[in-house]
């Protein structure tokens, strides 16, 4: 096996110089041991960890006012991050290949120890030119220049933006989800989309973060969730339908807010954004302002229906199909 593999470029179809639009921006991973003495206080005094890890959060939310407020505000961290660049690099060709062209977090961070020293190990070369070429045993970049390789890596990624359900799901009237996500990927909270009745989702469209926790947005979806089905149960309702007026210009609403973010603005094209550009992927604020909006069910956006005989009159709830 070949002891030297070249990496292609994440935009492969175009060559890159100084600076780079596909090379992500790299931090230092702040990683530390929880000394066994620290673990003996946080058991003895729960509210030192308490305090511990709500500094942590706090921390960490104060990072959004880069992301959703003023991208400008990155431009510290940028600083940081060129100088951690400066200091772990020392070839200037290197380094200007490993320099961004986009505002931090446009692209997501690459939060890491040990990048830099990877790529420069003598087994590595970092190659950023278009591949214009591949051969039975080699790659052909645009420069004309042909490395010899045993084994190609497709890291291609995701699609997230532009998500399709994975199998047919219909509702109201016959209506299939995918045919309701034709223009982008919508849903209130990420939670509900009208005309599909007692469906929910979770981590759905633009509930992504840059800066914070997942696990928080799911634990606020779990609590607006419950709490729907538990109003239902009070009100003895059968069915409950998201109006399409509430649905509109919330999105409305979303995408106005996503203008003025790193994403949409920060110069890059990512996984956040569709072909078209529409951001369908990322929560345009605090992650507080998230739970705040979820904390309970909002009946009042919502048809409930509370008589069997009404709800099948109305449609039957959204139902999965799961196709071969």
């Amino acid at each position: 096996m070949a002891s030297a593999s070249p990496r292609a470029s994440s935009c492969p179809a175009r060559a890159t110089r100084s600076p780079s639009p596909c090379i992500p921006t790299s931090t230092p991973k702040p990683d530390r041991e929880i000394t066994p003495e620290q673990q003996a206080l946080f058991r003895k005094r729960p509210g030192v960890q308490m305090f511990a890890r709500r500094a942590i959060y706090w921390v960490l939310e104060a990072m959004a006012l880069g992301y959703v407020v003023d991208p400008r505000i990155n431009k510290i961290r940028e600083y940081l991050a060129t100088r951690y660049l400066e200091k772990k690099v020392r070839d200037p060709e290197l380094r200007k290949k490993l320099t961004p062209s986009f505002r931090l977090g446009c692209k997501r961070i690459l939060i890491s120890n040990d990048y830099y020293d990877t790529l420069q190990r003598e087994n590595v070369e970092l190659v950023t030119d278009g591949i214009a070429e591949i051969r039975p045993h080699s790659i052909v970049t645009k420069d004309g220049k042909e490395r010899p390789v045993d084994v190609i890596v497709y890291s291609t990624g995701f699609e997230t933006a532009e998500a399709k359900p994975p199998f047919k799901i219909t509702g109201r009237g016959g209506r299939d989800l995918a045919d309701a996500w034709k223009d982008g990927i919508e849903a209130y909270l990420g939670s509900t989309v009208p005309g599909f009745p007692n469906s929910f989702l979770l981590l759905g469209p633009n509930t992504g973060l840059g800066h914070s926790s997942m696990i928080f947005m799911m634990e606020s979806q779990f609590n607006y969730v419950l709490s729907a089905i538990q109003t239902m149960r009070e009100r003895g309702a059968k069915l409950v339908d998201l109006k399409p007026e509430i649905a509109a210009e919330y999105n409305r609403r979303v995408q106005k807010r996503l203008e003025r973010t790193v994403w949409n603005s920060g110069g890059c094209s990512s996984w956040y954004l569709t072909s078209s550009g529409k951001n369908t992927t990322a929560w345009p604020g605090f992650t507080f302002e998230f739970r705040m909006k979820t904390r309970r069910f909002d009946a009042q956006s919502y048809d409930l229906v509370a008589k069997d005989e009404e709800a099948a009159a109305v449609a039957h709830p959204a139902r999965l199909h799961a196709e071969a």
